[in-house]
This record gives structure tokens, C-alpha cells and sequence, in this order.
């Protein structure tokens, strides 16, 4: 299972573009914004676990 976090990296209309913290090198990931929370902002930290995505402060 995986359990890793995330940086907003950009928005664009529906999808945001997050990139792990751990494996910076790696590419970006292309997420659907009805899976995140809604107020999420550029430059936010996410969590993920199990198949969710949380804000953390």
C-alpha cells in the first residue's frame, strides 16, 4: 500500500500536477481535482493513504 506525500506543484482547469517529496526526480503525477481536497492551492502539501488525498498543515 502506498503512503507518500505530495506537493501541488501547478493547477491547470481540472487536474493539479503533484510531486512527491521523496522521489523529487521523479515526474509529475497528473490527478483529476474531484479526487483532492477542494481548497487546495499551488505549493500545498498533500498526504496520501489509503486511495486518499489530505491538506497537511
Amino acid at each position: 500500500m502506498l503512503v507518500c506525500d505530495y506537493i501541488v506543484e501547478s493547477i491547470d482547469g481540472d487536474y493539479a500536477h503533484l510531486r512527491r517529496t521523496d522521489l523529487p526526480e521523479e515526474e509529475l503525477k497528473l490527478v483529476a481535482r474531484a479526487l483532492l481536497p477542494f481548497d487546495i492551492t499551488e505549493g500545498c502539501r498533500l498526504h496520501y493513504e489509503m486511495m486518499q488525498y489530505s491538506i497537511i498543515d
